[in-house]
């Protein structure tokens, strides 16, 4: 009976798995913009060099099993003690690698800077996102809109993301266009983004905040410029302000909440949202001075 099990129980695992990597369909390594392709090859080089270290280890492991078992081929020598070309071959190798990689590690840092701006002909396209308990919220100032869990931009353009945080820690990740970055309250953190391809790309938040967390989610919609151009004009038409009196009501916290737009949303919002921290740290510091 527990021989038939067995392979029962194999084949559900299996399919189990299956199942699961069916969801892995959105990935950081099937990049969709210039910042995501560049950390693909990152990560698949990173890989690469570290598996020139763990297969020879795995396979020479098994190699002296065999060859030094009792009755094998290898020669019994209970007084060795010191190989030269073994040291060489166990520290130099990996010490080369792990110097590649800190090299690797110190480029790609500053060229992938979060920061950094990117270059493009095109004009960057500026969102404010703030994290609210359990939504987004992205304000275009130089439109003169906002949303709720959705989002839009040009494709070769770039996306100066502001992002600031009016609860706690969250982290804005959209996976295939590349870097996440925390946002936190009282703070501006930055993030730069550009998508080469249009498409629909998951958004969510990479840091758990809550019991509303797991649906903490948007659409980053990448299209062309004029489409872009009538998305802007459809949210334009909501005929919803948010200015600072209803600001409170739509950022109370809310699970699943649905997408929407506002047509007109008031000057300097964002900024506002970071300053309402800065006095309660003041306040902190000088506490904890005296």
């Amino acid at each position: 009976m527990r021989t038939r099990r067995l392979p029962i129980l194999s084949g559900a695992l299996a399919l189990a798995a299956l199942t699961a990597l069916g969801g892995c369909g959105h990935s950081i390594l099937d990049p969709k913009g210039a910042i995501g392709l560049q950390e693909k090859v990152l990560i698949l080089t990173s890989t690469y060099v570290m598996l020139l270290i763990v297969v020879p280890v795995i396979v020479l492991t098994l190699w002296f099993a065999w060859r030094y078992r009792e009755g094998g081929p290898g020669r019994y020598q209970p007084d060795w003690g010191h190989s030269v070309r073994i040291e060489i071959f166990c520290w130099g190798i990996p010490c080369l690698m792990i110097a590649y990689l800190g090299y690797l590690t110190w480029t790609t840092t500053h060229t992938l800077d979060p920061y950094k701006p990117l270059a493009s002909a095109n004009r960057p396209v500026t969102i404010e996102a703030v994290a609210l308990n359990w939504k987004w919220l992205f304000i275009y100032p130089d439109q003169g809109i906002a949303t709720i869990n959705e989002v839009a931009f040009p494709t070769d353009t770039p996306v100066n993301f502001k992002i600031t945080s009016d609860t706690v820690m969250n982290s804005l990740f959209i996976p295939e266009l590349g870097s996440q970055i925390f946002a936190m309250a009282g703070m501006k953190t930055q993030l730069h983004l550009i998508a080469n391809q249009q498409g629909i790309f998951p958004g969510m938040s990479a840091n758990y905040s809550g019991r509303g967390f797991s649906d903490m989610h948007f659409n980053a919609i990448a299209t062309t410029k004029a489409k872009f151009a009538d998305w802007v004009a459809n949210a334009r038409k909501a005929g919803v302000t948010l200015d600072a009196a209803d600001y409170a009501k739509y950022a109370a916290p809310e699970e699943k909440a649905p997408v929407q737009y506002f047509s007109a949303v008031e000057p300097n919002l964002f900024n506002d949202i970071i300053a309402k921290y800065l006095g309660k740290a003041n306040s902190l510091h000088s506490g904890l001075g005296e």
